[in-house]
């Protein structure tokens, strides 16, 4: 499955509900996810870190009233 065809609004709600726990971000894909991040309510949740390579893994920052028990 190519990266830059994936749905970055919909992974972006799947990350903020926990069905996943990541989303990585190539460079040629980052102008797509970028437009669906700006759109995104909770985006200062969403924190990103670069590797080597440009590829940015993001994840969703949650506090501890917030994790399921």
């Amino acid at each position: 499955m190519a990266e830059e065809n994936q749905d970055y609004n919909q992974l972006l709600e799947k990350l903020e509900s926990g069905e996943i726990e990541k989303i990585e971000v190539k460079p040629e894909s980052f102008m797509a996810f970028q437009t669906a991040y700006m759109n995104f309510d909770h985006r200062k949740r969403v924190v990103g870190s670069a590797t080597e390579g440009g590829v940015i893994t993001y994840v969703y920052e949650r506090d501890d009233k917030q994790k399921s028990s």
